[in-house]
């Protein structure tokens, strides 16, 4: 929503300022339709030079991320620490066998089938499960678990963070392609200069329309979006710090009840439960 609204704002003060101080819009719109096709064809091409496949899908998919917001609402924490709870709590008051046939078929398992909007994040579900196979398989060094974990959450991370790099890239090229947009414009003004000052003054205008369109979406629309994007990966990144927490806090001997106060102790303010509220929920799962 917010997004929009910087939009609408960036187009209405920018332009506004341009009216109000005597400009035109006439040079403007007839120039605009040549050079952004100029600047952001160029800009397009690049992108798909220079990104995979797997990059080009997810920055489309981000698109979305940035008016969305992050994909983890404060009822998804909740969510997900209740799960903990009870396969912590599982594997310390039945024990390892009893966990297997939820962490080997997670899809079909009745501890998973309570949080669906978790169980269908294939990342999370791995993630958990993962971890959790490694435990049954006698690795219980925390400090060893707690590193392995590090390390996929850093190459996942890395991974989701690849669109906003691109766009951010794309962003840092808009200015240079605006300028060659307007050196071409200033090209085909030099073969026309034996036309009047009138006609001449027009085609300089047009050509600095390039430059000042590369600027404008570079850092007006496609820079902010880049960083949106990042913060919002950043914000979502959070949700799989919370696994790691708890399933390390588990790993130290704590109780399932502990390891997951240790958990929502690392969920972002403005998605945390409070205790109560925690407690509210853990009270309402069914026995098993």
């Amino acid at each position: 929503m917010f997004q929009i609204i910087g939009i609408v704002m960036l187009f209405a003060m920018v332009f506004g300022s341009y009216l109000m101080g005597g400009g035109k819009l006439d040079v403007i719109i007839e120039a605009a339709p040549h050079e952004l096709m100029a600047i952001l064809g160029a800009a397009v091409a690049a992108f798909l030079i220079s990104n995979s496949m797997v990059v080009i899908k997810g920055t489309a998919a981000g698109m979305g991320k940035i008016f969305k917001g992050p994909k983890w609402k404060p009822a998804d924490y909740r969510d997900l620490l209740s799960l903990l709870f009870l396969l912590t709590k599982t594997m310390k008051s039945k024990g390892v066998i009893a966990l297997e046939s939820h962490i080997e078929k997670p899809h079909e398992s009745t501890i998973f089938a309570r949080y669906p909007k978790v169980t269908h994040d294939h990342f999370a579900v791995d993630f958990i499960c993962d971890t959790l196979r490694m435990m049954t398989m006698n690795l219980e060094d925390p400090h060893q678990v707690e590193d392995a974990m590090e390390k996929q959450l850093e190459k996942h991370h890395h991974e989701a963070l690849e669109p906003a790099h691109a766009l951010q890239s794309m962003a840092d090229a808009l200015p240079a392609l605006g300028i060659v947009a307007a050196v071409l414009g200033v090209i085909k003004t030099m073969g026309s200069i034996t036309e009047p000052p009138a006609v001449l003054g027009g085609m300089i205008g047009g050509a600095l329309v390039g430059t000042f369109l590369g600027v404008f979406i570079a850092y007006g629309i496609v820079g902010p979006m880049a960083t949106r994007l990042q913060a919002v990966v950043n914000e979502d990144g959070a949700f799989y710090k919370i696994i790691q927490s708890v399933l390390v806090a588990h790993l130290h001997g704590n109780a399932a009840q502990i390891s997951v106060e240790i958990g929502r102790g690392n969920v972002p303010s403005p998605a945390q439960p409070s205790f109560a509220e925690l407690e509210e929920a853990l009270a309402q799962i069914p026995p098993e």
